[in-house]
């Protein structure tokens, strides 16, 4: 089953939703197993994965978007290629987001992202099935390895979204 990249969020959603991810209802560990399901499904619309066409990304601070609560974002980027002439020289993909953003209350579990800025793990552009799989897993290891990573993927948050946005 493949999904067309401008329905990705709403794919994203039901996926969380069959993981019980819920406003107010939501535990991390169950959208980071819905993330792992959701990066794992082919996207139309996009580049090829060799050209980096379909990548993935932690990112964790506190940002003004947030409003300036400490978050955890678990992200999906799509180089979408249906617009524009691709004989033109200069045509490049553009790039979305699909992203589910969790919000949490102060705590001191990760009061250093105030200090530290935050920060991401990277784009990771591994193909579908059991690369992205050791790519996640990956990603994962170094979650559980970080103190305040790994108690925000233990915690509840106060709020999310999902969304997908222009990410370029």
């Amino acid at each position: 089953m493949s999904i067309s990249w401008g329905s990705s969020a709403a794919a994203f959603k039901q996926i969380l939703g069959r993981h019980g991810v819920a406003a107010g209802a939501c535990t991390m560990e169950a959208a980071w197993a819905a993330f792992e399901e959701f990066v794992q499904v082919p996207v139309e619309g996009i580049e090829r994965p060799e050209d980096d066409g379909d990548g993935f990304i932690v990112e964790w601070g506190v940002w003004d978007w947030t409003g300036n609560r400490p978050a955890l974002s678990l992200g999906r980027l799509l180089a979408v290629n249906e617009d524009g002439d691709r004989q033109d020289q200069y045509w490049q993909p553009q790039y979305w987001k699909v992203e589910f953003q969790a919000c949490f209350a102060e705590d001191r579990a990760w009061a250093d992202l105030h200090i530290s800025g935050g920060g991401d793990s990277g784009f990771d552009h591994a193909a579908i099935g059991q690369p992205r799989a050791n790519a996640l897993a990956e990603t994962r290891r170094f979650i559980d390895q970080d103190p305040s990573l790994s108690a925000m993927l233990r915690s509840a948050p106060i709020d999310i979204k999902v969304t997908l946005d222009r990410a370029d």
